[in-house]
């Protein structure tokens, strides 16, 4: 039986959990009952955890096995499933990924992949004063609540997600942003993914974006797509649908990304510094 307590974090999606100690081994109606209330909540906070390397992928298990990232000079050493999330430099070289002060980007981990990402668990070890929230974007209401025209636009239209792209105008935007490798390019061709998914779990719709790593929309013109892109993100983005994070050392939060979108928020690695350990389960 399940002795942990959740409670809804706003309106439509989101759950803090307490009254759980993710360091040791879980039961399995507890195991059981995380995957059913992130199926539900989308988003759920776990706060004042203490976690080993071996505890995040311990619990990452619990919804399935963690995927090795693409950019391995982030990754934790021996611990490949583990990559690193920071505004750190070290000799002037960022040690993580999301390096820069405003790097804001929403997206879907691991979209740039053919095979989709299913569950994240980000993990905070220095947490700034001041800026470096995680925002969320509630994908599964935001379809639901579609005017029907804008419904009739996406519904059977795919987008082309492109990590070379991301990167392009990532660099455009910070020109110290560290550049894929040719292994890494070679590694992540682009690939077509449908506008609109069927969560394989739950049988509900979402909208499968991103505001920088889509190159485009399939069979539109550049400005169509840019126009519907807009258009899709902007009613995505509305503060209705959108729980912003404030980091704590200690807090876990895990995501389903197949219902749901993300973004940093600004952070001036100079004054405030941010470290966090992310798996993510395919």
């Amino acid at each position: 039986m399940s002795r942990y307590h959740i409670d809804p974090l706003s309106s439509t999606f989101g759950a803090r959990v307490s009254g759980i100690d993710l360091s040791r081994p879980l039961n399995e109606s507890d195991s059981v009952s995380l995957v059913d209330d992130l199926m539900k909540y989308r988003v759920l906070v776990v706060r004042d955890q203490t976690l080993s390397h071996e505890d995040h992928i311990r619990v990452s298990r619990v919804f399935g096995e963690p995927e090795i990232h693409v950019q391995d000079q982030y990754t934790v050493p021996g611990f490949a499933q583990i990559v690193t999330i920071s505004n750190i430099h070290r000799n002037g070289v960022p040690i993580g990924l999301y390096d820069g002060d405003n790097e804001q980007e929403w997206h879907t981990d691991l979209s740039f992949q053919p095979a989709m990402s299913s569950v994240s668990l980000l993990y905070s070890v220095i947490a700034p004063e001041v800026g470096g929230q995680t925002r969320f974007a509630d994908t599964t209401t935001a379809y639901d609540d579609l005017p029907e025209e804008l419904a009739a636009q996406v519904d059977g239209r795919e987008a082309v997600h492109s990590l070379v792209h991301l990167f392009e105008q990532q660099a455009a935007d910070n020109p110290a942003k560290v550049p894929l490798t040719e292994a890494q390019r070679a590694k992540t061709p682009d690939v077509v993914h449908p506008l609109v998914r069927l969560h394989p779990q739950t049988g509900r719709r979402s909208l499968l974006l991103g505001d920088t790593i889509i190159r485009n929309i399939v069979g539109l013109s550049p400005a169509e797509s840019a126009g519907l892109l807009d258009q899709l993100h902007a009613h995505v983005t509305a503060e209705r649908y959108v729980y912003s994070h404030r980091w704590a050392v200690g807090d876990l939060v895990i995501w389903d990304n197949r219902a749901t979108m993300h973004t940093a928020s600004p952070c001036d690695h100079t004054r405030h510094q941010r470290l966090l350990y992310r798996t993510t389960v395919m």
